[in-house]
């Protein structure tokens, strides 16, 4: 399966490279796009389930790494939900 990283910028300008193991977020994200907090999370979470799924079908088991990599977004968000309007740069994706 091509894997892919993506790289964001959180709203206290931190930026972070994540993983899918699969190229279904370019379904989601647009490189140079804001999204709110809940809206990228969401997204996330959807993308990389679907992710997780593919690699479930192709190999038997879901993917670990995706899941893991969700979870570190969703904490990471965690932080910044008490902000009045929180919002996630996408800044690209980076192929493996």
């Amino acid at each position: 399966m091509p894997e892919i990283n993506f790289n964001i910028q959180w709203p206290d300008g931190t930026q972070q490279s994540c993983y899918s193991p699969s190229l279904v977020v370019k379904k989601y994200f647009t490189p140079g796009e804001e999204y709110k907090l809940a809206e990228f999370v969401d997204l996330s979470r959807t993308a990389l389930n679907i992710a997780s799924d593919r690699v479930k079908a192709a190999y038997g088991f879901p993917c670990g790494k995706a899941l893991g990599q969700l979870q570190q977004i969703e904490f990471k968000a965690s932080e910044y939900q008490k902000l009045s309007d929180p919002k996630v740069r996408f800044l690209d994706f980076t192929d493996i």
